[in-house]
C-alpha cells in the first residue's frame, strides 16, 4: 500500500451534540469515542435517531460538535470551537443522490479534479472512463442522470467520490432505497472497488446484514442519546462475495449485531410512541 492509500486515520474523541430546537436540548451525540485505521471499513448501525448522521456531518464538516474532538491523521478536523469546514479530503455519497441531471455521467464525475486544478480534462476523462469501467458502467459516459436506474446512479456517485482522491469516503445509507437484488449487485461493486483502491471507509446503514458483508468493523450505536454500545470485529476474509452470507461467522456476526442492536431499536420506537402521545 502507498502512502496515500495509508492516509485517511479518523480518531474520534469524547465527540456530543446537542441540537435546541424550540428551546428543548436533544442531545444526538453523548461522548462518541473511536478510531478508524487508515483504510480501514467501519460501518455504524443503530436504530434511528441515534446520531449516526450527525457523527458523519461532523466529519464531512456540515455540522458543529457541542463537546470532543475528531482528528484526522491527527489534525483537528471538528471542535466545539472550530467552525465546520468541508474538503476534498472528504468525499460525501448521500442517500438521495446528488449528480447534476442537466450534466453528463462523464462531467458529473470528472468536474471535480479539473475544477480542483488535480488533473487536466484528458487525464480526468481517462481516469474516469477506467473507474466507471471497473463498476460494470463502461460506455454510459455520454448519458445522462436521468436515465440511468437507482443502482447505477449509486455507482456512479462513488466513481464521482474517488475521483477526487479523498482521504476518507463518507456514505450515508448510499443504497437504502435499492432493491434487495440491485443493493446485492453494487455493495459487490464497492467491495471491488476498495479492494482495489483502498480507502478510509466510514459507511452509516439500518441494514445488519449490510454491515456485516461490507464492514472491517461494525460500531453499534444506542439510541438517543447515541454512545458507542458495542464495537464488533468482523473477521471476515476479502475479497469477499455473497457467498459469505451463509457462512458460519456471517451468521454468528449477524445474530451478535441484531441481539445487541434489537433492545436499542425497541427503546427508540418505545420513546417515538411517548413523544407522540
Amino acid at each position: 500500500m502507498n502512502g496515500a492509500a495509508a492516509a485517511g486515520a479518523l480518531s474520534i474523541k469524547y465527540a456530543g451534540k446537542i441540537y435546541d430546537p424550540d428551546g428543548l436540548n436533544v442531545v444526538a451525540l453523548d461522548d462518541v469515542s473511536f478510531d478508524i485505521r487508515p483504510a480501514e471499513f467501519c460501518v455504524v448501525v443503530g436504530p434511528s435517531g441515534c446520531g449516526k448522521t450527525t457523527l458523519l456531518n461532523s466529519i464531512a464538516g456540515f455540522d458543529q460538535l457541542t463537546f470532543g474532538e475528531i482528528y484526522l491523521d491527527g489534525a483537528l478536523l471538528a471542535s466545539a470551537n472550530k467552525a465546520p469546514l468541508p474538503g476534498a479530503d472528504r468525499m460525501v455519497v448521500f442517500q438521495q443522490g446528488a449528480l447534476f441531471p442537466w450534466k453528463t455521467v462523464l462531467w458529473n464525475v470528472t468536474c471535480g479534479p479539473i475544477q480542483q486544478g488535480k488533473a487536466n480534462r484528458a487525464a480526468a476523462e481517462r481516469q474516469a472512463r477506467n473507474l466507471l469501467s471497473r463498476v460494470g458502467l463502461k460506455g454510459i459516459e455520454n448519458q445522462y442522470p436521468g436515465s440511468l436506474s437507482g443502482g447505477m446512479k449509486r455507482r456512479v456517485e462513488i466513481v464521482r467520490a474517488l475521483m477526487n482522491e479523498p482521504k476518507v469516503l463518507l456514505l450515508d445509507e448510499p443504497f437504502r432505497a435499492l432493491d434487495a437484488l440491485t443493493k446485492s449487485v453494487v455493495q459487490e461493486f464497492l467491495l471491488e472497488l476498495y479492494d482495489e483502491i483502498p480507502k478510509t471507509i466510514f459507511f452509516i446503514t439500518h441494514d445488519i446484514e449490510e454491515a456485516i458483508f461490507l464492514g472491517d468493523r461494525v460500531v453499534v450505536m444506542t439510541t438517543r442519546p447515541g454512545r458507542v454500545l458495542k464495537t464488533i470485529e468482523v473477521g471476515i476474509d476479502r475479497p469477499r462475495d455473497y457467498r459469505v452470507l451463509t457462512s458460519a461467522r456471517f451468521l454468528q456476526l449477524e445474530r451478535e449485531v441484531r441481539e445487541s442492536i434489537h433492545d436499542e431499536a425497541r427503546k427508540a420506537f418505545e420513546a417515538g410512541e411517548r413523544e407522540l402521545a
